[in-house]
C-alpha cells in the first residue's frame, strides 16, 4: 500500500494511475469535507468525469496515510510545514511530487525533506505531466530521483502502472531544478504570447531558458544529462506550450494586462524570486529570471524587459 498527501488535481490523478497500476491506495485530503464529497460523487471536482477507483481510500486522518511509501502532492512552499507539523513521517520513503524553489531557504523539494526529516529516504517524482492526462489514463513519461540507486529500482517497479513510464536517476538536484525552473520560462513565454510576441520569441525565451536552467543546475552540482532529459527539456518543452499549465497562464494574463485568479496556486512565482535570490548570491547569470521577476514586482514594463534582453551584449550560443 501507498499513500498520497494531498488531494489536489495532481494528487488525486496520481492516486488513480497507482490504483489502476495494482496497488492499494490512500489518498489523504486535508479538508475532511472535501473527503467525504470525493466520497460521496466518486470523483474529484478538479477532474470531472474521471470516477475514482475502488481501490482509492479517502480520508482525512492523517494517521490513516502512514504507509511505508509516501508520496507528497502539496505544493512546494507548504511542503516544509506538512513536514514539520507531522515528524510521524519519519523513516518513511518520502517522494516530493512538487516543483518549485523554497522561498527563504532557496531549497528544492528534496532538500527541504532532508532538512526537516533527515531520517526519511528522499525521493522526487517529476516530469512533463498534466493532472488530466494522468487521470484519463493517456500515457505519460516521468523521473524518479532517488540518491540510493537500489532503492530506486525498487521504487521504479513499485510506482510504474499502465499509463505511467517511470525512468529513474540519482541526481536529484538536476531533477528538482528542472522541474522548478521550468516553471519560471513557462511564465515568461506566456507573457511573450499574451503581449503579442509572437511564436518566434517563445522559441527564443524557450531556448534561452533552457540554457539558464543548465548554468543554475551545474553550478548546483547537477548533471547536464539530467536537464536534457524528462525534468528538464521534456518539462519545459510541455509546460511552455499548453494553457493546461498554470504557469503558462498564468504569464498570458500578465501578457494581456488581465487579472488572475489568485486561488490558483503558480509555482513560478515564487520560484522565480527564490531562484534570483540564490543566482545572485552565486553570481550566475539569469536574465530571463531576473525580467520575470522585475515584471512580477512591478518595476519593469514588458516592453523594457524585451528591450533588456535583446540588448544584452552579443555572445557566442
Amino acid at each position: 500500500m501507498i499513500s498520497v498527501l494531498g488531494s489536489g488535481a495532481f494528487g488525486t490523478a496520481l492516486a488513480i494511475a497507482f490504483a489502476k497500476g495494482g496497488d492499494d491506495v490512500t489518498l489523504w485530503a486535508r479538508n475532511a469535507d472535501a473527503a467525504q464529497t470525493m466520497r460521496d460523487t466518486g470523483e474529484n471536482p478538479r477532474l470531472p468525469g474521471v470516477k475514482l477507483p475502488k481501490t482509492v481510500s479517502l480520508t482525512a486522518k492523517f494517521a490513516d496515510a502512514l504507509t511505508d511509501v509516501v508520496l507528497l502532492a502539496v505544493p512546494m512552499q507548504k511542503l516544509r510545514d506538512l513536514l514539520e507539523t507531522h515528524p510521524e513521517l519519519s523513516d518513511r520513503t518520502l517522494i516530493a511530487c512538487c516543483k518549485g524553489v523554497e522561498l527563504g531557504t532557496q531549497l528544492g523539494p528534496v532538500a527541504v525533506i532532508r532538512d526537516v526529516l533527515p531520517d526519511a529516504t528522499p525521493a522526487i517524482l517529476t516530469g512533463p505531466s498534466f493532472a488530466a492526462d494522468i487521470a484519463r489514463g493517456l500515457p505519460t513519461a516521468l523521473t524518479l530521483a532517488v540518491p540510493d540507486e537500489n532503492t530506486g529500482k525498487a521504487l521504479q517497479q513499485r510506482l510504474i502502472s499502465p499509463n505511467l513510464r517511470i525512468y529513474r536517476t540519482t541526481d536529484t538536484v538536476g531533477a528538482e531544478l528542472g522541474g522548478a525552473l521550468k516553471n519560471v520560462i513557462a511564465i515568461a513565454c506566456g507573457i511573450a504570447i499574451g503581449a503579442g510576441l509572437g511564436d518566434s520569441a517563445r522559441a527564443a525565451l524557450m531556448t534561452r531558458g533552457y540554457a539558464e536552467m543548465k548554468r543554475m543546475a551545474q553550478a548546483l552540482g547537477a548533471k547536464p544529462d539530467t536537464l536534457s532529459g524528462l525534468s528538464g527539456f521534456g518539462d519545459l518543452t510541455l509546460t511552455c506550450s499548453s494553457e493546461q499549465s498554470r504557469n503558462y497562464r498564468f504569464g498570458l494574463t500578465l501578457g494581456r494586462g488581465e487579472a488572475f485568479d489568485p486561488s490558483i496556486t503558480v509555482e513560478g512565482a515564487a520560484t522565480a524570486r527564490a531562484a534570483l535570490a540564490r543566482s545572485n548570491a552565486m553570481q550566475v547569470d539569469m536574465p530571463i529570471t531576473q525580467a520575470v521577476v522585475a515584471i512580477l514586482d512591478g518595476g519593469l514594463q514588458i516592453s523594457d524587459a524585451m528591450e533588456m534582453l535583446l540588448t544584452r551584449p552579443p555572445k557566442k550560443e
